[in-house]
């Protein structure tokens, strides 16, 4: 079980992964070594799963963001591997959901410019043996980017 402390620091570490023990104390009013201590509880018990950093796209070179729907023409287990490890080896997915509905899969991935992603869609997605469909749509303005958890 979690607190109400617990869940600010969650909500602080979203936030700030680099918040050090005596600033997340001084936020959750707590002394440095009790925040250090729920903090190390909290990722030993899992609800921490790691700390990453938000790199900018644009920045990068990766202009083009899309989210692309799959569906399967089939939904035999080995080729619904071999088609998930497929993607898997694609750094341009950045991430990828199973659904309900039409689609199977959503994958989200970004490219350097429109030729890159129609060379993802056509020479990769499509040629898998497994799809039959593939429904693109490009993002044009991210308004809201990724937001932390509600906690």
């Amino acid at each position: 079980m979690i607190d109400d402390i617990d869940k600010r620091l969650l909500a602080a570490i979203q936030k700030n992964a680099h918040l050090t023990a005596q600033h997340l104390g001084d936020q959750l009013g707590l002394s440095p070594s009790q925040a250090g201590r729920r903090r190390q509880r909290l990722e030993q018990e899992g609800l921490i799963a790691g700390y990453t950093a938000r790199l900018d796209a644009a920045k990068l070179g990766l202009h083009v963001q899309a989210f692309v729907q799959v569906q399967m023409a089939t939904h035999n287990p080995d080729q619904a591997g071999s088609f998930v490890r497929m993607v898997n080896t694609h750094p341009e997915v950045t991430s990828a959901w199973t659904m309900t509905g039409d689609a199977d899969y959503l994958l989200r991935v970004y490219c350097s410019d429109l030729a890159a992603l129609n060379r993802l869609i056509h020479q990769t997605l499509l040629t898998h043996e497994a799809v039959s469909r593939v429904h693109s749509q490009i993002v044009m303005d991210q308004f809201k980017s990724d937001a932390p958890l509600p906690t």
